[in-house]
């Protein structure tokens, strides 16, 4: 690895940004170094049911509703003419956010209903949790969208895709359509078509993979509020309700802390954020630190320690308790040289890598990509990565495992640290809400993915 000068961005910032993910965890107000010249998305919202708070975080003003489970007995107002709400599919989101939201309806009159394709290999999942045909609770996927005052769409972007012209026929005049993701949107602005005009379409974007909903959602029942962060963003609301609808939707779901977008930004941020530090990033990251290790002396084992299982140890453990500088904090000082230079060496080439995937996502391109490929899918599945030598060698590493004698390694730190503000930086400068950039480049890889 060729190392560049000292140009990394100085601790305030770092410190900056850790606070901008503890803000979202405790109220405080946080002050992260803006760049000139953004763009500031403006975004205000009316509730009558919830308590709506102003924060202030670093230049930018935001508007949050705080979840928690004293907030549940609120629900059938915010409902109000609610009498079932449909989930649709059974994969990531789909059977948290059905659960989640049964037990948070639990002794009211609303009735939370899985609508599955014919013969789905996941019925068997679905009656598993409680989910069942006889109790009137799982019906056909179509049948349940025509009969559901709310129709949550959770079923796989490629999916949306392919069949959104059966499910907006499907959906009745005057339902709510919410979805927990904007590629739809992005989908059909690609295409010149739109949503139907005469239904509600809100969005309600959990900030993690839905075992982890349904995970901290449970962790809630002892530890009020706990859950994981969720986006919102109102598109289309053609009777005035559909602020209440999305933000009860939120707080069933156990979101300790709901704060607003669009569905543009959303999906742009998401799509990104993915192929970024998130999921995509982070991969490119551990195997080419896991090799660069291997070069230089390193046992295999060895290198798959201090390049997997510090990212996905201590180092995301660290972030999510004290912030991004604790990272660079908990360093010896011939460590926090060599995190400097990895740092720099890492920042630039980073960023112009998000850059190309930043302007790939806001084009459509990726979009069409998405769909593109998923078209092949029969022909050619995809594979997993675990067939590599890097997770072959993790197989032993991981069964031996020690969490708690597991290093930072400050080149991996430096790597991983400089991506992240690097996407952060770029999100930012993009005029994302520093809400939106918390979650969707800190909160969530730390954890929730990591």
């Amino acid at each position: 690895m060729a190392w560049l000068g000292p140009l990394w961005h100085k601790p305030s910032i770092l410190k900056g940004s850790g606070e901008l993910s503890r803000a979202f965890r405790d109220g405080r107000r946080a002050a992260p170094t803006p760049k000139a010249g953004n763009e500031k998305m403006n975004l205000d919202f009316n509730t009558d049911i919830f308590t709506k708070e102003k924060i202030q975080i670093g230049d930018t003003v935001e508007y949050v509703v705080r979840g928690g489970r004293h907030l549940f007995p609120l629900l059938p107002q915010a409902f109000a003419g609610i009498k079932q709400i449909g989930v649709i599919g059974w994969s990531s989101q789909g059977p948290a956010q059905a659960q989640n939201l049964r037990d948070s309806l639990e002794g009211t009159d609303i009735r939370v209903k899985v609508g599955l394709r014919e013969n789905s290999s996941s019925i068997p999942q679905a009656e598993a949790a409680g989910f069942t045909k006889a109790n009137g609770t799982l019906g056909e996927m179509y049948e349940v969208i025509g009969e559901s005052d709310l129709v949550l769409l959770l079923i796989a972007d490629a999916a949306q895709a392919k069949l959104y012209k059966e499910i907006f026929a499907a959906i009745r005049p005057g339902a709510t359509l919410g979805l927990s993701h904007g590629f739809l949107l992005g989908y059909l602005q690609s295409i010149g078509e739109s949503f139907p005009a005469n239904i509600n379409v809100i969005a309600v974007c959990p900030k993690g993979m839905g075992p982890s909903v349904r995970r901290l959602y449970e962790q809630g029942k002892e530890v009020n509020g706990a859950g994981i962060n969720s986006s919102f963003a109102i598109h289309q609301d053609v009777d005035g309700r559909a602020t209440d609808i999305a933000l009860g939707w939120s707080v069933a779901l156990g979101s300790p802390w709901t704060f607003q977008t669009t569905m543009e930004s959303e999906y742009k941020s998401d799509i990104f954020g993915e192929r970024g530090i998130l999921l995509g990033a982070v991969h490119g990251i551990v195997e080419s630190l896991y090799r660069w290790f291997i070069s230089h002396g390193q046992s295999h084992e060895e290198a798959f320690v201090n390049a997997v299982e510090s990212v996905t140890g201590p180092i995301s453990k660290k972030i999510s308790k004290d912030g991004i500088l604790s990272v660079y904090e908990a360093l010896s000082e011939s460590d926090q040289e060599l995190f400097r230079q990895a740092y720099s060496a890492a920042y630039h080439p980073a960023y112009e890598i998000l850059m190309e995937i930043y302007d790939e996502v806001a084009s459509g391109n990726e979009i069409r990509s998405v769909i593109q490929a998923n078209d092949r899918f029969n022909r050619y599945p995809m594979g997993t990565i675990d067939a590599t030598e890097m997770w072959q060698t993790g197989i032993a590493v991981r069964a031996e495992r020690d969490p708690e004698n597991i290093p930072i390694h400050p080149v991996t730190a430096g790597v991983y640290v400089a991506t992240m503000m690097a996407q952060v930086d770029l999100l930012k400068e993009k005029g994302h809400p520093y809400s939106e950039i918390a979650n969707e480049s800190i909160i969530e890889a730390v954890d929730s993915l990591n």
